[in-house]
């Protein structure tokens, strides 16, 4: 295979952090990384002259304005990154015949059909968040550019502020936490995501026939289904914190955003599509709580 260029936008988040950590098991692929202050994707002229100057063959958008209580007051930039940034991302895309890999979110669902979330699902957005999540996926739906969007859940990694490194740090300075355990959905490890990511970009560049079959929306996340009082009580075992977890209701826990109650993907299509793994997520959460405790 004739080597693969990328241009990473968002590279200090979660997921672009894991990719730059993954990129030397790729030694055919040529990762370019750019974080918020190096390439800003709401500016036309700057993303177009990135794009010029490198020529990619793909570019995965791990940008996202992703503080979802703060987005409740700060509809203006959040609506900003998630869905203009999308739009300047996707037309010089289009113009450079790039293939766009964006990152959306379980957020866009929102409402429960007994069973695990498809694609082609109805999405009830609610809170500004998620409106303006699927305002970017729709952005991209409705131009005639290549694109994967992949929605997913729960994300977590050894870098930057989530989930399991709050638990990690919480649960050591207290005797009780409370946490919700009304919405059900399954964690996602930002390493994983990344290898899927580039397990994606890998199949499409290798197809010489139909490369368009492959555009579309993706659900991923790890294997398996859980809460996130659950999901703390598995942090706390295998890291050895005798905090306990009392269980409360979304109600109870008052965000001011709105949390979907119902988050587990269905993901058939990924797997079928492009022969894709998936980990169960205790397995993944021991293998990304070993990294953390090397750090």
């Amino acid at each position: 295979m004739k080597e693969i260029s990328i241009l990473v936008t968002g590279s200090g988040g979660q997921l672009g952090q894991e990719l730059q950590e993954i990129q030397s098991q790729f030694p055919k692929i040529k990762f370019k990384f750019f974080n918020r202050a190096e390439l800003d994707i709401t500016d036309k002229k700057a993303v177009l002259e990135k794009l010029d100057l490198l020529s990619p063959d793909f570019l995965i958008n791990a940008a996202a304005y992703t503080a979802v209580d703060q987005a409740e007051s700060d509809e203006e930039k959040a609506f900003q990154v998630n869905v203009t940034g999308v739009d300047v991302l996707a037309k010089a895309c289009q113009v450079k015949q790039t293939w766009l890999m964006h990152v959306s979110s379980d957020y866009v669902y929102h409402h429960n059909p007994e069973r695990p979330l498809l694609e082609e699902d109805e999405t009830l957005a609610q809170g500004v968040y998620a409106r303006t999540k699927l305002k970017g996926d729709q952005v991209l739906q409705n131009m005639d550019v290549d694109y994967c969007i992949l929605r997913t859940s729960w994300v977590y990694s050894s870098f930057g502020k989530n989930f399991v490194k709050s638990m990690g740090r919480l649960g050591r300075d207290r005797e009780v936490l409370n946490i919700v355990s009304d919405q059900i959905g399954t964690p996602t490890y930002a390493r994983e995501l990344a290898l899927v990511i580039v397990q994606m970009v890998q199949t499409i560049q290798a197809e010489t026939s139909n490369r368009k079959k492959y555009r579309g929306v993706y659900n991923y996340s790890n294997e398996g289904v859980t809460n996130w009082a659950e999901f703390a009580e598995a942090i706390f075992k295998i890291q050895g914190i005798t905090c306990e977890v009392r269980k409360i209701t979304t109600e109870e826990f008052g965000a001011p955003a709105p949390r979907p109650k119902w988050s587990l993907l269905d993901k058939s299509k990924i797997k079928e599509v492009f022969g894709i793994e998936i980990k169960d997520w205790k397995e993944s959460l021991k293998s990304c709580i070993n990294l953390l405790n090397q750090s």
